[in-house]
Parts: C-alpha cells; sequence; structure tokens
C-alpha cells in the first residue's frame, strides 16, 4: 500500500507538534500553488494522489472555494477533507459528497470562544457600553453626564431568544443564564432533549420573534438560510429588538438593516461577522447603536491552536480508521466505506 498523502492548505499558527506527530505517519506537504488555475495542474501533477487535504479559513485566497469545479478536479484517491472552522461554507458539499469524499469542521473548541463574544455583544448592546466608550473618547464626559450616552437596558424581564441551538448556541445559553433574563427560549430544525435543552424553552420561529427581546443567531450559512433574516422576518420581531450575529454575516440581509435601525425597529445591532467582509457599509458602522468587531469570535491563542488541533485530529482519525472524526451534518447518511489508510 503506497504512504498516505496529506496536503495542508493555508497556514498553520500553533500545531506544529500536532503535526510534526502526523508526519512521522504520513508523508505531509504544503500547498505551494500559487493561485486556483495553478492547483488545477498540481491536482494533476504534484498533488495527482493526495488522500486527505487540511483547508484553513484564508486559503480560499490561493484556492478559491471548494466548489463543483474545484471538486472535479479532485484526485480519486482523496478521501477527506478537513476545513479549520466550525463554518464551511467556503466548502460546497454536494460535489464532495457524490464523490464519496468526507467533509469535516471543527465543532467543540469554537463554542466557548464564540459564546463569550456573543455574550460580550449582547450586553454591550443592552447597556450601551460602546458608545459610552466613545463619546468619553471624545472627551464628553466633563460636557455631560455618563458622557452623553443613551440610558441602557439590564437583562431583569428581558427574553433571550437563540436561533440555532447546535453548540455553539448552547454554549451562548450557558453564558447568559447567570445574568438574570427572565427566560431563554430558542428555535431549531427540530426540539433537543430536555438535557440538552438544560432550561431554555423550544418555540417556532415565529413564536421566537415575537417573544424575544434579545435574539442571538447561531445558524449556518447555507442555501437555505442565506438573508433568512430579512425586512419580513425582522416585522415579526418587536419593537426595539436586539439583534446578535456570531454565525455569518450572509445570514443577514444586511442592505436592509441600516433603515431598520433608523425607524426603530432594530434597538440595537451586535455583530461579530458581516455580509462582505472585511468591507462593511460605514453608514452600518457608525450607528451608535451598532455594537461591530472584525470577526474576533475565535480570535484568541488558546481558540486557534484547539482548533488547528482538532482539524488535524480529523485527518489523524481518518488515516487510522476511515472515517473523520467530525463528519459535516450534510454527510451524516453518507454512506462509508470505511478503511483505514495507514
Amino acid at each position: 500500500m503506497p504512504t498516505p498523502k496529506v496536503l495542508r492548505v493555508g497556514k498553520i499558527s500553533f500545531a506544529h507538534e500536532k503535526w510534526d506527530e502526523i508526519s512521522k505517519l504520513v508523508e505531509v506537504v504544503d500547498c505551494e500553488s500559487a493561485n486556483r488555475e495553478e492547483f488545477f495542474q498540481d491536482l494533476k501533477g504534484k498533488y495527482k494522489d493526495v488522500t486527505n487535504i487540511l483547508r484553513t479559513f484564508a486559503s480560499i485566497e490561493q484556492t478559491g472555494r471548494f466548489d463543483e469545479e474545484l471538486a472535479s478536479h479532485m484526485p480519486d484517491t482523496l478521501v477527506s477533507v478537513s476545513h479549520t472552522g466550525a463554518g464551511y461554507d467556503q466548502v460546497d458539499i454536494e460535489p464532495f459528497t457524490k464523490r464519496g469524499v468526507q467533509v469535516s469542521n471543527v465543532t467543540v473548541p469554537v463554542e466557548a470562544p464564540t459564546a463569550d463574544t456573543a455574550l460580550y455583544l449582547t450586553l454591550t448592546c443592552l447597556r450601551n457600553y460602546q458608545q459610552g466608550h466613545e463619546l468619553m473618547m471624545k472627551g464628553e464626559w466633563p460636557k455631560k453626564g455618563f458622557a452623553g450616552a443613551k440610558l441602557g437596558r439590564s437583562p431583569e424581564g428581558k427574553v433571550v431568544g437563540i436561533l440555532g441551538m447546535g453548540g455553539i448556541g448552547r454554549a451562548i445559553r450557558d453564558r447568559l443564564k447567570p445574568f438574570g433574563f427572565k427566560e431563554i427560549i430558542y428555535h431549531n430544525r427540530s426540539q433537543l432533549k430536555p438535557e440538552l435543552e438544560n432550561g431554555a424553552r423550544y418555540v417556532s420561529k415565529d413564536d421566537l420573534y415575537k417573544q424575544a427581546d434579545v435574539i442571538c443567531i447561531s445558524v449556518p450559512l447555507n442555501a437555505h438560510t442565506r438573508h433568512s433574516i430579512n425586512k419580513e422576518e425582522i416585522s415579526k420581531m418587536k419593537d426595539g429588538v436586539i439583534i446578535v450575529n456570531t454565525a455569518r454575516g450572509a445570514v443577514i440581509d444586511e442592505l436592509q438593516i441600516p433603515e431598520l435601525i433608523k425607524s426603530g425597529k432594530i434597538g440595537a445591532f451586535g455583530a461579530d461577522v458581516f455580509e462582505n467582509e472585511p468591507q462593511v457599509s460605514q453608514e452600518l458602522l457608525d450607528f451608535p447603536n451598532v455594537v461591530s468587531l472584525p470577526h474576533m469570535g475565535t480570535y484568541t491563542y488558546e481558540a486557534i491552536k484547539n482548533m488547528e488541533e482538532w482539524a488535524a485530529d480529523n485527518v489523524e482519525v481518518c488515516l487510522k480508521t476511515g472515517r473523520v472524526k467530525s463528519i459535516v451534518p450534510e454527510q451524516y447518511d453518507m454512506k462509508i466505506d470505511a478503511k483505514p489508510l495507514i
């Protein structure tokens, strides 16, 4: 049996020890293709026998999307593609499924840091902390009480709605519970078991919109969820609703947000992700009740290292068992002829 070959597409920052271990088992090569067209040629040449691919979010600049066109250039030897991130909207799953290629993403390591970010955005939107900070930096405090910041609101009596109660949604729930919100409700594709609900109440999507004072978005971006939060859906929400997005920017129809903030329908908007990031509407950013971050949800040493090690583990487990550790939901029912590669 020929030695399996793992192709790493994109830079590894911290998980070097883990990759040193894998390199003792198989051949590991780093992608040197300068652009997408060169990558296609290399897949017919020096990468023609790769068995597993590890890719990073930033590698899209090198290869472009892992779409149907790219999948068609993959060698028949390819068994898995492991993405270093929770959101894998850069990978079109269907064409890889048709080729029998498993796709994995990162799950557990992103939950805590992303939920921490959602907590920050929620509290900052409620309390107008960012506005107070910015006005203070402009020297407004000596002139006006609280530097002129708008009076905030406390969690007391407020209902939080979590849209998407996967691992990240549940971590958001756990971080919000101690702050004294009246209730935490959620909507998912299906109701969770009671032990996973942990006190949150399952409701329909429309009921979540009607009841929630704060809505935290935690759904993956795909063809079904793109622009699923739009003017029509937001019209079902409470006036002055706070919307917090730590999922993907394009889940929201971002162009419609400014008019809804101006009208008061949206009371505050907290976002770590934007539809066309890093390009973001300056009009949106300039609203005093918009709390914005440049996609910093997992931007810590520990989070990045843990994510890289999880993705590497997906490769290693696949090499040893024939199955990746955390296959994407779209492939849960995929028939896999699991054969160890080493």
